[in-house]
């Protein structure tokens, strides 16, 4: 299913058929640094992965969605919404291929979903975590209007996070 699309880019529901698309996505060193390790070794495991994001769909109405070119649909990464238990509002989330960085995608992706956070589903202040060192997710949320409200450790894996915030819209 469609969420958005923008300029160059759509963002619609992960689907099944994305699975190779996720295996290399959460394998990525990046990722695996910057995210953590999903354990996702085969396909089998990667359509595990998208059937656990798809429970947000059903449960919150949101979750990450798959950022796509336009032009040909080619998967170039993730960006969405996301609710945690441990945080009061639900958070942006956002990772790309390494194909796909340095090209404004994350950023034209990331204010897409602030749209669609505020006009579709209401919500009037989103929240970014994102790991210590990892600057270049911390200067695309600065620039997009978050502002950084401290750090605080991950509750399951005790990892120290910086937290941003910003009012929609």
């Amino acid at each position: 299913m469609a969420i958005v699309d923008t300029e160059r880019f759509g963002l619609r529901e992960l689907v099944h058929a994305d699975d190779a698309f996720i295996m290399e996505l959460v394998n990525d060193p990046d990722w695996l640094r910057y995210i953590g390790d999903r354990n996702v070794r085969s396909l089998e495991d990667a359509r595990g992965y998208i059937d656990r994001v798809r429970t947000g769909y059903e449960k919150h109405g949101f979750g990450l969605w798959t950022i796509e070119r336009r032009t040909d649909r080619e998967a170039l990464g993730l960006c969405g919404l996301l609710k945690r238990d441990h945080l009061e509002h639900p958070d942006v989330g956002f990772a790309l291929l390494a194909s796909a960085r340095g090209q404004g995608v994350a950023r034209e992706a990331l204010q897409a979903t602030l749209r669609v956070a505020h006009e579709r589903f209401g919500l009037t202040r989103v929240l970014a975590i994102t790991d210590l060192d990892n600057t270049a997710s911390r200067g695309l949320l600065e620039a997009v209007g978050f502002v950084l409200q401290g750090t605080a450790p991950e509750p399951e894996t005790g990892v120290e996070l910086t937290r941003y915030g910003r009012d929609l819209p």
